[in-house]
């Protein structure tokens, strides 16, 4: 009896040491929105601490060389995971990419319609008839028109000017009167450095509805949901370490690159993110998504409704 048991315990640690190097064995791609920042602070802790290789997987980070690819990159089966935005995922899905969901990363809206704060734009109201920079065309008519309708002004009584990348220095310069497109934790800093003092009118007090800012996206008919659990557990982990310890995890995060991540811009906006992370990563609410798809149909940038149960999976 006892060889028997003796055996079979044998057989056991066998198997487990077998899964748990199939596992360890696991690696998934992930493509960045853009250069390694502070948004990415939950990823980047999850590696240098070790978290996902303890979930018995390997994640390869990329940064994309050209912003506007992760997402096709994904549907086209070049890599794993993607980081996009909710309304580019609701407009890629729409539009019939085999895109999914599979966690949030920044759970609350970061982007602005910023003004510097000199008297001279002190309401919406006052940027009618003015310029208004933005780096990519879009979905600017629903989102800035929606903001400036709160306040009586059409969207045909300002002019938009497309500055590319340069938004802090065109609105710093006066090229134009307020920016779309400034990130509350990144261009207000940088303007505060320069020696400017911005304001930023928020999207959601401005009646556009609240949406995630960061999300992972992931290919809607090969994702292997198994592996993608356990990346959202590694990151859940890793974004309540980083709530519990700021200035410890900044210092972790900065030893990732610290030519390129160690600077005042960097721990400024590191500061103004900490709240943003999604706590849950893989928590979902299909409602939120819902409500921003039907906002997008009613306002025209997409022709079909998706619903949020076909490309939010509950992946737990």
């Amino acid at each position: 009896m006892k060889t028997t048991n003796k055996l079979s315990a044998v057989a056991l640690m066998t198997s487990l040491i077998s899964v748990n190097a199939f596992a360890a064995d696991k690696e998934l791609t992930l493509m960045l929105d853009w250069f390694v920042n502070p948004n990415h602070g939950p990823i980047v802790i999850a590696q240098e601490r070790g978290y996902f290789e303890q979930q018995g997987i390997e994640v390869k980070i990329q940064e994309p060389a050209d912003p506007s690819t992760p997402p096709k990159l994904v549907a086209a089966g070049k890599v794993d995971l993607a980081i996009s935005y909710q309304p580019s995922l609701t407009i890629d899905v729409a539009a019939g990419l085999p895109l999914i969901r599979s966690a949030t990363l920044i759970a609350t809206p970061l982007n602005t319609l910023m003004v510097l704060d000199n008297g001279k734009n002190d309401t919406l109201a006052d940027l009618k008839g003015k310029k208004i920079g933005i780096a990519i065309a879009g979905n600017e008519e629903a989102t800035i028109g929606t903001m400036l309708g709160q306040e009586g002004v059409k969207f045909s009584e300002v002019n938009i000017i497309n500055v590319g990348w340069a938004l802090s220095s065109s609105l710093a310069s006066g090229k134009v009167d307020a920016i779309w497109g400034g990130l509350r934790n990144f261009e207000t800093n940088q303007l505060e450095l320069e020696g400017y003092k911005a304001k930023a009118f928020y999207p959601e007090e401005h009646g556009v509805l609240a949406y995630d800012e960061l999300v992972f996206v992931a290919n809607a008919k090969s994702y292997d949901a198994e592996a993608i659990k356990a990346f959202n557990k590694a990151l859940e982990q890793a974004t309540t370490y980083i709530v519990n310890h700021p200035q410890q995890s900044w210092k972790e995060f900065v030893a990732y690159s610290p030519d390129t991540l160690n600077n005042e811009l960097n721990q400024r906006a590191w500061n103004d993110t900490l709240t943003r992370f999604a706590l849950r990563p893989s928590a979902v609410d299909h409602k939120r998504y819902d409500d921003y798809a039907e906002f997008m149909y009613s306002q025209k940038l997409i022709e079909t409704l998706p619903k949020a149960a076909d490309y939010v999976p509950e992946i737990n």
